[in-house]
């Protein structure tokens, strides 16, 4: 151990209070700002998975052509014409016309795990006791799973049930309770005038309240016969391996195939800027706490500067240069930054242990019964980063002062 270092922690424990209150600052700062990015970041991520579970990664749909066909831009830096794109140019053509060949065009990209063909429609869906309105989902059932989540989400029936049975049908538990059916009732689906009976195979339930509450599947054979539409489906959903590449594999299969092709990102767009607004927020707030820890460390400092002033002078006569005395006030400060961190550490591991336990219910934008945390390393350097930058901040200032005295004025009482 230096010198230096062991002068700094005299100097240190001599403010026994002063230095537990700095101490808890950080700790607390520390501590808060990892338990609140871990929960933030873990109701974001299930927000995403219930997402992709649900809608998939990309979703093909309208076919388009340019009725513009292209714009010519120049550039203001460079004589290169850019021949650009509009979307705005395009007339769109509801539907994918040729799903087998589309599917097979997006299959041959290597990112994509999975594609699924989706026959959407309204229609009305009635009981013994009431009736509604929702959205048929015509599917084939292997492939629908390929893409999505469905299986997980099952709470009543079996899904064997409804591939073995051609009028079988899968209902969100919201839709279920309005109408007050179960597994094994009998509901009937109409569309422009005609009526189709369907039986209840399993009721689902992803916790995505408008999903839930008006979305209906069915085979996707049954689905044509229903709405009268026997070779287009409305979209094909696509699983694709890294779920965060999706705005830009869209991009080139829509310049493949001929159709817009929407990004989860682009879908979901208004929720993630929340999220995204709400870590930020929280990251503030608890930098405020390690701030004001910093506030309270470069007073301790100051206040041993000025208490040790002869102190400091006898060391400068000594030999001790200006670089020596600037390091003893700045070892106090990484001491209490290093101490405050490790034991900040310890204190979010244990929190995040414990909130990850306690018990609430959601229902709405994902379903869950507990508090939802992300275990992330990064969460631990990006707290212990801004705690260093603070108290190196807090301690540099009074380090400086200490090493700008001169000894003889000090020795004669002008320097303090």
């Amino acid at each position: 151990m230096s010198p230096n270092f062991q002068i700094a922690w005299r100097f240190l424990v001599a403010k026994k209070r002063a230095l537990f209150m700095s101490l808890a600052g950080i700790v607390f700062g520390v501590a808060f700002f990892i338990v609140t990015q871990a929960q933030t970041a873990g109701f974001q991520n299930f927000f995403v998975q219930t997402i992709l579970g649900v809608n998939g990664a990309l979703r093909v749909q309208d076919q388009y052509q340019y009725t513009l066909t292209d714009m010519v831009a120049e550039l203001e830096e460079s004589e290169e014409v850019d021949r650009i794109r509009l979307r705005e140019g395009r007339e769109y053509r509801p539907g994918v016309h040729n799903p087998n060949q589309v599917a097979e065009a997006v299959r041959a990209f290597e990112e994509v795990t999975g594609v699924a063909a989706v026959l959407r429609g309204s229609s009305s869906i009635s009981s013994g006791f009431r009736s509604d309105e929702g959205r048929v989902l015509g599917i084939n059932l292997l492939e629908y799973l390929a893409v999505s989540d469905l299986g997980m989400y099952l709470r009543h029936g079996d899904l064997a049930d409804f591939s073995a049975d051609p009028a079988g049908i899968l209902l969100g538990n919201r839709l279920a309770a309005r109408l007050q059916v179960s597994v094994g009732d009998t509901v009937y689906l109409g569309h422009l005038g005609e009526q189709r009976r369907y039986r209840i195979a399993a009721i689902y339930e992803t916790g995505v309240e408008q999903y839930d509450r008006f979305h209906y599947f069915i085979h996707q054979a049954e689905a044509r016969l229903l709405l009268k539409r026997p070779d287009e489906v409305s979209y094909l959903q696509v699983a694709v391996r890294n779920p965060n590449n999706a705005p830009v594999l869209a991009q080139r299969i829509e310049e493949a195939v001929g159709h817009h092709v929407a990004s989860w990102q682009e879908r979901e767009r208004s929720w993630l800027d929340v999220f995204r607004v709400l870590t930020i927020s929280s990251a503030i707030t608890m930098s405020a706490i390690i701030l004001i820890a910093g506030l309270g460390i470069f007073n301790t400092l100051a206040i041993i500067v000025m208490e040790r002033s002869r102190e400091i002078a006898i060391l400068r006569s000594m030999g001790y240069s200006r670089g020596d005395i600037r390091a003893i006030f700045i070892y106090q400060g990484m001491v209490v930054m290093v101490l405050g961190t490790v034991v900040g550490f310890i204190l979010a591991l244990c929190l995040t242990w414990g909130v990850e336990r306690l018990p609430i219910r959601i229902r709405g934008i994902f379903a869950t019964d507990s508090f939802l945390v992300e275990w992330s390393i990064w969460h631990y350097v990006w707290a212990a980063v801004i705690a260093a930058v603070v108290v190196f901040i807090a301690s540099w200032i009074p380090a400086r002062k200490a090493a700008r005295m001169e000894p003889a004025n000090i020795i004669r009482g002008t320097g303090a």
